[in-house]
């Protein structure tokens, strides 16, 4: 079975009735009913489809899905600088619109709101976070925005936007990257493949683009917006139908929405097997499980979706899950992602992964663990990785990484990963500093959270206090109140924000889940703790 699942139709997801929680045994089961694995519908994604894709099933609920998902502000998504990605794609979504549809008013208030706050936003010093691509997405959107208010023909409604200014760039970014990609799809050039996931910043230059090699299922870039700017047009179907079969799954699963990365099966069912066997929570090898995990892993590990790179995160996690399922696992795969700072996503990577380098000191750690005469090279780059997690805590205790919006998550990698590592140089002092800030920061209902308390971040908090902080009265009550929290939040709370980082923020629905049973698991572990 290959992780590409491209011919595959997802079965229709159920939620978990109210007043059942989530078990180990539950959650393996829906990895294998749901092959393609479970994420979030992207503001930007599905903002992407309206504009290249008009054809494609599902378009007038799209619009209306930007126009009643509009903050009151004027902009879409999440809070802080994460919200300039998604704002500036519908913003330019419903300008493509508004070139070939009837110019009703809620299109045109919901166009101008977003006209205004970007202009707002992109006037003024904006911190803006480290989510694939942004150095792609804003330039190429805000060229397209300027260029719709030049050249379209607008309601006149929106025409004092002719003599504003046009958007410009936030301080520190250009469009030189942009260029550069627009060089190589010009010359029918091959696209290295972590850039075919962003395909559609290149606009009508992606249609039928030499350079673009998609999966055998017509899959490109793991990314429906990259897919359907790869096709074209209806017509581009004929081309490869299994791309246009692809779309209409996707949007048919999400209620006409999309995610920006799907099918994800490798990267869902390695970090659920990993989450649930390092809390020692059995794991049942259903029929399928390990086909999954195993079918696109070679010399050079494997990847989180198909069209994607591989990369040393999922390449780690993948053989961490196998290494637990009682799999005999080598290591050789992981030394080309090896740097002189630890080791990178993958070759070539623009800055530095901590919660990548956590999970391979996970499975370094867990290999000297169960062999002690391992290779010295696995004991130097597990010591070398302990260092680098060490080196760049924060001063407050926490750990923050680039492929996720919460703190919380990074400090559960790194705290984890260093207790579960067996050699000297011992983190015990890095790992009361994580503790003591997770108590520190725990809300007053029991949860933790950065824009506000929600389960999966609170399910990260117990774990890393039930895993290194047990013993202490403070950090006992804490997971008390955490379990507490979880407890009641399978059924009473809404699982929060999406918070991972792709090219918009996103949620992998399982992963979640299988964060918080483990969390449960390991605070209920304890007894008293959780009286």
């Amino acid at each position: 079975m290959s992780a590409d699942l491209g011919a595959s139709a997802p079965a229709a997801v159920e939620p978990v009735p109210a007043g059942r929680a989530d078990t180990a045994e539950s959650l393996v089961a829906e990895l294998i009913r749901v092959p393609a694995g479970q994420v979030s519908p992207s503001l930007y994604e599905t903002a992407r489809l309206v504009s290249v894709a008009p054809w494609l099933t599902g378009h007038a609920e799209r619009v209306r899905h930007l126009l009643t998902s509009q903050r009151p502000d004027g902009g879409w998504g999440p809070p802080e600088g994460y919200a300039l990605v998604p704002t500036v794609s519908a913003t330019e979504a419903l300008l493509a619109e508004l070139r070939t549809a009837p110019a009703a008013e809620p299109l045109i208030r919901a166009t101008d709101a977003g006209l205004t706050v970007l202009t707002r936003w992109l006037s003024a010093p904006r911190s803006l976070p480290d989510t694939p691509a942004i150095d792609l997405i804003v330039p190429a959107l805000a060229t397209a925005i300027n260029r719709h208010v030049v050249e379209a023909d607008l309601p006149s409604a929106l025409g004092h936007w002719r003599a504003a200014a046009r958007l410009r760039l936030p301080a520190g970014m250009d469009d030189r990257r942009l260029a550069a990609v627009h060089g190589l799809i010009g010359a029918g050039a091959a696209l290295p493949e972590k850039l075919l996931h962003a395909l559609e910043v290149v606009g009508s230059a992606a249609h039928g683009a030499r350079g673009v090699r998609p999966t055998r299922s017509g899959i490109v870039g793991a990314s429906p917006a990259a897919t359907a700017a790869w096709l074209g047009s209806p017509a581009g179907g004929h081309r490869h139908p299994g791309a246009s079969a692809y779309l209409e799954r996707v949007v048919r699963q999400h209620d006409a929405l999309a995610p920006c990365a799907t099918p994800i099966t490798v990267f869902e069912r390695a970090w659920v097997v990993a989450t649930l066997a390092r809390a020692g929570l059995a794991v049942t090898q259903a029929p399928d499980l390990i086909p999954g995990l195993i079918a696109d892993l070679t010399s050079v590990g494997t990847c989180a979706g198909p069209g994607l790179p591989p990369d040393a995160d999922t390449t780690a996690v993948t053989l961490y899950a196998l290494a637990h399922l009682g799999f005999s696992v080598d290591l050789e795969c992981l030394w080309r992602y090896e740097t002189p700072d630890g080791f990178c996503t993958w070759p070539g990577e623009d800055g530095f992964s901590l919660s990548t380098n956590a999970h391979v000191l996970d499975v370094v750690g867990l290999i000297l663990t169960t062999d002690p005469g391992a290779d010295r090279r696995h004991v130097t780059a597990a010591r070398r990785l302990a260092d680098a997690l060490r080196q760049r805590q924060q001063a407050d205790g926490s750990w923050q990484d680039r492929w996720h919006a919460s703190p919380y998550y990074a400090t559960m990698c790194c705290a984890l990963a260093l207790a579960g590592f067996p050699g000297p140089g011992t983190a015990v002092t890095s790992l009361a500093r994580a503790a003591s800030w997770i108590v520190d920061t725990q809300r007053a209902n029991g949860s933790w959270g950065r824009w506000k308390g929600t389960v999966e971040e609170t399910a990260y908090a117990v774990q890393v206090l039930a895993t290194v902080g047990r013993g202490r009265p403070s950090a006992d009550e804490a997971i008390r109140r955490g379990h507490a929290y979880l407890t009641e939040g399978t059924t009473a709370h809404d699982p929060g924000p999406p918070l991972w980082h792709d090219k918009d923020l996103y949620r992998p629905a399982m992963i979640v889940r299988a964060a918080v049973v483990a969390a449960r698991h390991l605070a209920g572990a304890a007894g008293p703790a959780t009286a």
